[in-house]
């Protein structure tokens, strides 16, 4: 009798602890690896968002609203442009000045001249400062393409002074884009600890369609070219980061797929605004 007691206290606790577990399992989803939300403010943004890296415009959040994101999220990064400049930005009149050229498809922004100091003081200063005392843990680093649109070494230098800047306070620095540069960085220096520690790289498996503002699977050697480059950042032992987009469920999967294969975190993004 008694250890028909015991057998039954035994099976009693294991199916509890398969209960328990079941249910842990069904409130806490896996964290997603990546998510890119630029264009969503805190209401805005999926509920109870959580990813491994979660990228938002900090600048138009609160210090609260990013503290209770860390809760969900392992790594809030925060988009800090350094390259263009928005006419919606607050800043905007300041630097007008400055301004090189228009920003292909999108109007409302404009290439920038990061070789000017006060720019560069502005950026590392007071943009990345006012960033940094909300609690983010990194930076998203976007137009550093600027050196490929307007090559100068003028160009080069300043973002490369940028960059370290921020390494310096050390948080987390990926940058958007920039092959051109940082494969002369990484040529010229042999290797890219002193700028980033790692790169996200858009549509290197799909394309956008400007003119309708539609997606595509990308070319085969537009590929090519981007994963050899990709790999000489991973080669470096970089993190790579893949933003694609698509509305098309199934190349989404096997972008993903195929960037997963090649150790990248990927987001497949349906709107170019990514919201």
């Amino acid at each position: 009798m008694i250890q028909k007691k015991m057998m039954k206290r035994i099976v009693l606790s294991i199916l509890s602890m398969i209960i328990i577990i079941g249910a842990n399992a069904c409130g806490a989803p896996p964290k997603e690896a990546y998510g890119v939300y630029l264009s969503d403010s805190y209401d805005e943004l999926p509920f109870k968002v959580s990813c491994e890296t979660l990228v938002i415009d900090a600048q138009y959040y609160t210090a609260e609203e990013i503290a209770t994101l860390k809760e969900t999220n392992d790594m809030v990064i925060s988009y800090l442009n350094i390259g263009s400049i928005e006419n919606f930005r607050d800043y905007y009149s300041n630097y007008e000045s400055l301004i090189l050229g228009p920003y292909e498809n999108w109007e409302e922004e404009y290439w920038i001249n990061l070789a000017d100091k006060s720019w560069q003081d502005f950026v590392v200063n007071n943009l990345a400062t006012s960033l940094i005392d909300k609690g983010i843990d990194g930076f998203f680093i976007d137009n550093t393409d600027v050196y490929y649109n307007f090559t100068s070494q003028e160009l080069f230098d300043g973002i490369t002074k940028i960059l370290t800047a921020l390494k310096s306070k050390g948080l987390l620095v990926y940058i958007n884009g920039g092959d051109t540069y940082v494969t002369k960085y990484l040529e010229e220096n042999g290797s890219l600890d002193a700028i980033l520690d790692g790169v996200n790289q858009e549509s290197v498996f799909t394309s956008i369609n400007w003119d309708d503002n539609t997606f595509n699977e990308n070319d085969e050697e537009i590929k090519k070219y981007y994963v050899e480059y990709l790999s000489s950042v991973v080669a470096d032992r970089k993190q790579v980061f893949l933003l694609e987009y698509t509305n098309d469920s199934e190349l989404a999967q096997k972008v993903k797929t195929e960037g997963e294969k090649l150790g990248y975190k990927v987001y497949v993004s349906d709107s170019i605004e990514l919201d």
